[in-house]
């Protein structure tokens, strides 16, 4: 499994963007793919690489659509192929079991 950690929002449209990034926060819940939305980021678990690009990319042309001149993509992947990982499993390592 792969957990990504996703921000992406247009830099050219002004002070707020939350109108976008609500849009980008719909594509991914209906994307599919478990996910967990902070207040910087969203935490997303993908299968593979092709199912979380394609969810990004989603988003991306979204935003274009929405008329951004500018986009801001920030990424962390971590993909481990020694055991099984899940957004649960990172948050019960460090003693996170529930957001709050």
């Amino acid at each position: 499994m792969i957990i990504a950690d996703l921000a992406i929002f247009p830099t050219s449209e002004g002070i707020s963007v939350s109108r976008y990034v609500k849009e980008v926060i719909c594509v991914i819940e209906n994307s599919g793919l478990k996910n967990v939305t902070g207040g910087m980021s969203t935490t997303i678990e993908s299968p593979d690489l092709q199912s979380l690009f394609a969810v990004i990319e989603q988003a991306h042309d979204l935003l274009i659509e929405m008329g951004a001149r500018r986009i801001h993509i920030d990424l962390r992947v971590d993909h481990r192929t020694d055991k099984e990982a899940s957004i649960h499993s990172k948050l019960k390592a460090v003693g996170k079991n529930k957001l709050k």
